[in-house]
């Protein structure tokens, strides 16, 4: 408010919301027979170990993007919000045009802040490598640098966590997502220190196996 001298200004107040979180439990199991355990030269259960800590995180992070929000599953970027660029009525390869568009809806929402980036998936991050921002002599490509680049001046990465199997119009399971964002803004809640990990050498005991599981409580 503009006040005159020894005016005062209108009240005003922040709005704050809280976020909620729920635990929901990811995890994974495989077994190991003793024999391997025996003759391989290879440190196996800690192979093994490392392997499920590892497909846990691919399934935080398949949530985190695009996950469902039932069935026992976070809700993923993709599913909470719309779509802000939409590739034609029947998909449409990415133009220099979608990617500018992307970054002027995050501006528009004066939500430009932080440290902001683009993620999509190999194939798209295939396509925007060949493909020129115009037809312009000397224009570049939409990607520039390497796996891990450059768009509109602004990191990119590519995941296999956005999906490529989309459909719009008559594109039936061929189509791929581009989010732009900050993306610490993603909230990720974790119950508990760690990935538990449960060895059990007795429920297969007479096949020779021993079962390991891994979970991990967390919401996104």
């Amino acid at each position: 408010y503009w006040v005159a001298e020894n005016g005062a200004p209108t009240e005003s107040q922040q709005t704050i919301a809280q976020v909620t979180m729920s635990p929901k439990t990811v995890g994974a199991y495989t077994d190991i027979s003793r024999q391997l355990i025996l003759q391989s030269s290879l440190d196996v259960q800690n192979m093994v170990t490392r392997d499920l800590a590892t497909i846990i995180g691919l399934g935080i992070q398949a949530a985190a993007i695009n996950g469902a929000g039932s069935g026992n599953e976070p809700t993923g970027i993709l599913t909470a919000v719309t779509a802000s660029q939409i590739g034609g009525t029947d998909g449409l390869a990415p133009t220099w045009a979608h990617i500018v568009g992307l970054e002027s809806d995050i501006a528009a929402n004066n939500a430009d802040v932080g440290t902001m980036g683009y993620l999509t998936n190999a194939k798209v991050r295939g396509k925007l490598k060949t493909t020129l921002k115009s037809t312009t002599a000397g224009a570049s490509y939409l990607w520039e640098g390497g796996a891990d680049g450059i768009i509109n001046g602004y990191r990119a990465f590519a995941s296999q966590q956005i999906p490529s199997n989309l459909t719009q119009g008559t594109s039936t399971t061929i189509c791929s997502s581009i989010i732009f964002g900050d993306f610490a803004q993603a909230l990720l809640g974790i119950w508990g220190d760690a990935v538990d990990l449960i060895v059990d050498p007795y429920s297969s005991k007479n096949q020779n196996m021993i079962e390991v599981t891994a979970v991990l409580m967390c919401d996104v």
